[in-house]
């Protein structure tokens, strides 16, 4: 809580308030490496993919996707050279609600990170099994209430945005569930089509295909807005829950102490690729929502959802040691 003001302050010398650099100046003139602490193929991972490739044209220079999955991804980015050219593909569950569930993480956002900005929103979705045989989010509460601690539903693990969500809508709905955690978006969602648990909230480009396919029974979605992909489903305020509103985020973050000039031109590559037409349809068509934000917005941004997790983790006793 108390370090995201660094962040802040490392946010406004992104915006230029230190001199351009000859360095700075020439930057990109090599190949520049977006680690994605994510496997490949996941929803994060084809997104970045379409916005590097904008990226790339817009520099001429070579946008290279790394895959490193895990805590390993993160650390290997807080140790790089601090020039700009490794990048970091991080998501709010790893630079917002894990330094709060966790005093024993290897990385401090607030130490070893500036923000480039953001670059993305997956709306999450509630979807249900079919053979649940709910149709509202009414129903489901109706079901939980009555059967107090009998429905399950799948997460990525513990502290993952599945495991979140799915803490603040029993908050918001006074209904008590269990949680089924497994290694990973893929084995959860996997499990949740198969039947073995029954609901669950994912991000919408990580369910979309079941939903269309019929093999998921879609409910609301966890935000303010509506799905671009999936107009038709109502949002968790218009399904009846209130003071319920959760985005998964994803932006870009370079290593502490890069110059703040190269900052500027990465995160003003970046807002551009996601104002590009062709690259925002595609995120669109895949599930995601472009984003866009200057570092300094991002940096706000964050000390907002810092303080709206610190209170659900405390509500809720939640945490990972």
């Amino acid at each position: 809580m108390k370090r995201l003001p660094t962040l802040l302050s490392l946010a406004c010398l992104a915006l230029g308030l230190l001199p351009l650099s000859g360095q700075a100046a020439d930057y990109p003139d090599k190949p520049v490496r977006i680690v994605v602490p994510f496997p490949a193929g996941a929803a994060a991972d084809a997104a970045i993919r379409v916005v590097a490739r904008r990226m790339s044209e817009l520099w001429h220079q070579p946008v290279v996707i790394d895959n490193r999955p895990g805590v390993h991804g993160i650390q290997l980015v807080s140790a790089a050279s601090p020039d700009g050219y490794t990048l970091l593909l991080g998501a709010g569950s790893g630079m917002v609600t894990a330094p709060l569930l966790s005093s024993k993480l290897s990385y401090k956002p607030s130490r070893d990170f500036v923000p480039v900005g953001r670059v993305l929103i997956n709306v999450p979705i509630l979807t249900t099994h079919p053979g649940l045989n709910v149709a509202s989010v009414q129903e489901l509460v109706a079901l939980a209430r009555k059967n107090p601690g009998s429905l399950n539903y799948s997460s990525s693990g513990n502290g993952s945005p599945g495991h979140l969500s799915m803490e603040m809508f029993q908050a918001a709905t006074g209904t008590r569930m269990l949680q089924i955690p497994y290694k990973g978006g893929a084995p959860a969602v996997n499990e949740l089509v198969g039947g073995h648990v029954q609901l669950g909230i994912n991000a919408v480009p990580s369910v979309l295909p079941q939903i269309k396919a019929g093999k998921l029974t879609p409910l609301a979605v966890a935000s303010a807005r509506r799905s671009r992909a999936l107009p038709q489903v109502p949002t968790m305020a218009e399904a009846g829950v209130k003071d319920f509103e959760y985005d998964i985020w994803y932006a870009l973050f370079a290593p502490a102490r890069t110059p703040a000039a190269v900052v500027a031109k990465a995160s003003a590559a970046l807002r551009s690729s996601l104002e590009d037409g062709e690259v925002a349809r595609a995120l669109i068509a895949q599930g995601a929502e472009p984003a866009p934000t200057t570092p300094e917005e991002l940096a706000r941004f964050m000390q907002e959802d810092t303080a709206r997790w610190a209170r659900l983790v405390k509500e809720r006793n939640l945490q990972l040691d």
